[in-house]
């Protein structure tokens, strides 16, 4: 007597688990264990619909729960050899030979294309150089791009103009070609998009000369960007749909990659800008006037007397635009540039200046 299958620890579910949980680990084991793919596993995959065959039916897991058993031919005792598909959803056809159908599209059609998946236009990215302070307040620029968009002739229909449009012939007008292939458990049934029509299900009578009737094409495309104000460098800007187009389907994305240019004046802190300024010892001392260059142009900067080496003096508003008219600060450093040399008349001046404690 074989021993008996737990078709819950198979799936790794609890018995409470609805049928939804089990659809869902039924789905996660079956794409990594299929025999179609690299890695799989042909007694797990089996040993995991075995499970999913009996906990999937009510009646076959109403038994199994009561009995450890089912009364179908699927039972806990029974090895895959006396596996019931026939009440399997998905399978048909069995008892034709070894020959049945397995539909993936409802269970893992994600794994082989059962299931019809969205599709949409090839991603492109670019790179644009902004000055530092084009970085700061924001700029548009406009690019010009090679890539395969949207027919301007036919506006991507892929007819000409004023002729009508007729159902596919080569999908019957479905937009998609239903294969089926041989694998170790049998036929898998696929579906794919249909190339005539690129899923659309119609074709032009007459096809569009300039894309010859696909509605894409390559070409050059100038495309406004705006960059807003307090980028930073090594950022990305997203502008959907405006990658490359793709017949019948959604067009990609463009990705901006920013490169800022170092400023020689400025740097940058979070929402603050750091400069630094260089003054006259006598200044530090006494105190004096400075003019300095801000983004915004020049502005006279109030150097208190007593100040050290390396303080900071701020400068409200004059930083990197956030939020709603907010702008952080300008943080002037100050550098005192100590004489290299001193003339005679300095020396003594200074020499009385250590005699008064200074």
């Amino acid at each position: 007597m074989l021993p008996m299958k737990n078709y819950y620890e198979i799936l790794g579910v609890s018995k409470t688990a609805s049928d939804e949980e089990i659809k869902s680990a039924f789905r996660k084991l079956a794409h990594k264990y299929h025999p179609d793919k690299k890695g799989g596993d042909e007694a797990k995959f089996k040993e995991a619909s075995e499970a999913y065959a009996v906990l999937s039916d009510k009646k076959k897991r109403a038994e199994y729960d009561t009995y450890g058993r089912t009364f179908a031919g699927a039972g806990a005792q029974g090895g895959f050899g006396n596996f019931d598909f026939s009440n399997f959803a998905g399978f048909r056809g069995f008892g034709q030979g070894n020959a049945f159908e397995f539909d993936l599209g409802d269970i893992f059609g994600d794994i082989f294309g059962g299931r019809t998946q969205a599709r949409r236009g090839r991603d492109i990215s670019i790179d644009i150089e902004l000055s530092f302070r084009e970085s700061i307040f924001g700029i548009e620029r406009r690019v010009l791009i090679s890539k395969v968009g949207t027919c301007e002739i036919c506006a991507g229909t892929g007819a000409a103009h004023g002729s009508k449009m007729r159902s596919c012939t080569i999908c019957n007008g479905k937009g998609e070609i239903r294969e089926t292939r041989s694998s170790l458990i049998g036929n898998i049934t696929t579906t794919r998009t249909c190339e005539k029509c690129h899923g659309r299900g119609e074709v032009p009578e007459k096809p569009c000369e300039s894309c010859r009737g696909a509605g894409v094409r390559k070409r050059e495309e100038e495309i406004l960007v705006h960059i807003p104000a307090g980028v930073d460098d090594g950022e990305m800007i997203r502008m959907p749909g405006r990658g490359e187009a793709l017949p019948g389907a959604k067009a990609g994305d463009l990705y901006i990659k920013l490169h800022v240019r170092p400023d020689r004046a400025f740097t940058r802190e979070g929402h603050n800008l750091l400069t630094a300024l260089p003054i006259k010892l006598t200044d530090a001392l006494l105190g004096g006037e400075y003019t300095i260059r801000t983004l915004d142009g020049d502005q006279t900067v109030s150097v208190p007397a007593g100040v050290a080496h390396g303080e900071m003096i701020r400068i409200h508003g004059k930083g990197v635009p956030h939020g709603r008219g907010l702008r952080g600060d300008l943080l002037v450093r100050v550098d005192i540039e100590f004489p290299k040399k001193l003339s005679r008349a300095a020396r003594e001046i200074v020499e009385k200046l250590r005699k008064e404690g200074l």
